[in-house]
């Protein structure tokens, strides 16, 4: 059986947050899977049926436009980006192995789902660093406000205020 050769970290850096979920989008897919994107929207336009919004959904104008601003700065990455893109879960990306019926595109697919599958397993595992790491930042945030009182009333003790002269008492000889 042959596998596809597609590095991890290739996936996992078309993998993108949207809605509070882990999406890949149409383009991304297309190139993965060998087929321009126009197609795979239309096979996924054929299949609509199959594609819920907890599968797939499109970006809204203002996610799009935000998209562009942040990730498509080269004139090549602007090509094709006209139309805000399909952005699929990792249900999507499962369902489109039965809208794509090439050999590339269910070997790829595959692929992407254990891909999908290993982040979410190295989340459950690491899931006690990760809150151990909240906690952390919380106490140093609250530690860096007290830092910063010391360090204003140090100053303070450093560099006091200039003392106005004062009035001389006592015997005073005359001339």
């Amino acid at each position: 059986m042959k596998t596809i050769a597609i590095p991890v970290e290739k996936i996992i850096n078309k993998i993108y947050l949207f809605r509070n979920q882990k999406v890949m989008l149409d383009r991304d897919l297309a190139e993965l899977y060998g087929v321009e994107t126009k197609r795979l929207k239309e096979a996924v336009k054929r299949n609509i049926e199959r594609f819920p919004e907890d599968f797939m959904f499109e970006m809204s104008k203002e996610e799009f436009q935000d998209w562009r601003s942040q990730f498509a700065t080269s004139n090549s990455d602007l090509m094709g980006l006209r139309h805000a893109p399909f952005c699929f879960t990792e249900q999507g990306v499962a369902m489109l192995s039965s809208v794509l019926n090439s050999k590339q595109a269910i070997d790829v697919n595959i692929h992407i789902i254990r891909v999908f599958t290993k982040m979410r397993e190295m989340l459950f595992t690491h899931k006690d660093i990760l809150l151990k790491l909240e906690q952390l930042e919380t106490q140093v945030v609250k530690h860096n406000d007290d830092i910063e009182v010391i360090f204003t009333a140090l100053k303070q003790l450093l560099n006091p205020p200039p003392t106005p002269p004062r009035k001389r008492i006592g015997y005073k000889p005359e001339d």
